[in-house]
């Protein structure tokens, strides 16, 4: 109870410092827009290469991680299916289904994994999927839906993950880790520096964006992909983890508490950038992450008291 209360203090705090910067435009207009593209730019590939170069690649072929995997899938699967029948556009559904199935695994995950779980590498598989699969396929396909109106050669499209900066940092400390390199430290402390404002950036961005803004899930088009998302994610996505962890890979104790846990984290803050750089869902990016967020709250309670 306590590592989920704290995690969501210090997130809370942030942003609320981001809204109050909003409030004061103290950033000025386009404060927010800077943000983004620090954090998208510079300091989330910096974040991703530092994480990644120094994991333990062997994690990501672990029962829990396949958990998390299906149930991932199946999220963004059903928010597409919808999307797909609804017209709702590539890129909008997109950010839609990350929304529904991409869980906040860094700066939430980890105090949670801690307080609750009792360890912090239990939440370095669900980061290394996220971010070694999940996250250039995605920022691929926007990319390429970005670029859709423009011509574009077979080598060009297929090079598309090689210019995302994003998909260029986690990459790349992929195969350092792989390779066993170690990284000098007049290299890679720099790096670390930069990375810790990759975190700051997005959530402070994130209060600024809120300035202004309705309360979440009201009317307008947004409405039915951000409950739709909301719903999947808080709830559909931790209850098909405990199903697919009890009866199929029949997992129980402490390692059924672990993904489920895990799979009900909200949505990640992150998503937000995605969506501000490109410029397509940003409302329902920033709708589904608060309302994910405060309903992640009760069920990560439950979810601890029935399992733990």
């Amino acid at each position: 109870m306590q590592g989920v209360l704290n995690g969501f203090a210090v997130i809370a705090i942030v942003i609320a410092v981001g809204y109050v910067i909003g409030r004061r435009g103290s950033l000025g207009e386009g404060g927010r827009e800077v943000l983004t593209k620090l954090a998208f730019h510079v300091a989330t590939p910096a974040l991703l290469f530092t994480m990644l170069a120094k994991a333990d690649l062997s994690l990501i072929l672990s029962p829990s991680l396949l958990v998390t995997a299906v149930s991932t899938a199946a999220m963004a699967g059903v928010f597409i299916a919808v999307g797909v029948v609804r017209g709702w556009g590539v890129g909008r559904t997109t950010i839609g289904a990350l929304c529904s199935s991409y869980v906040n695994s860094g700066n939430l995950g980890i105090p949670i994994a801690v307080y609750v779980l009792g360890d912090a590498s239990l939440v370095a598989p669900v980061l290394l999927f996220q971010q070694i699969i999940v996250t250039p396929i995605a920022l691929t396909i926007l990319d390429l839906a970005e670029a859709s109106g423009t011509r574009q050669s077979w080598g060009q499209r297929l090079l598309t993950p090689f210019r995302n900066p994003i998909a260029i940092g986690a990459l790349a400390g992929v195969l350092v880790s792989a390779a066993g390199v170690t990284v000098p430290s007049p290299v890679f402390d720099p790096l670390e520096l930069i990375a810790n404002m990759s975190v700051p950036a997005i959530l402070i961005a994130f209060g600024i964006s809120l300035c202004g803004s309705s309360w979440p899930g009201g009317r307008g088009a947004d409405r039915v992909p951000v409950l739709l998302s909301t719903v999947l994610k808080a709830v559909g996505q931790p209850v098909a983890a405990w199903a697919l962890a009890s009866f199929v890979f029949g997992l129980h104790g402490d390692r059924l508490l672990d993904v489920v846990v895990t799979s009900a984290l909200p949505a990640a803050q992150n998503l937000y950038t995605y969506a501000s750089h490109y410029r397509v869902g940003e409302r329902l990016a920033r709708e589904s992450i608060l309302l994910s967020t405060m309903a992640s709250v009760p069920v990560l309670v439950v979810a601890a008291a029935l399992l733990g």
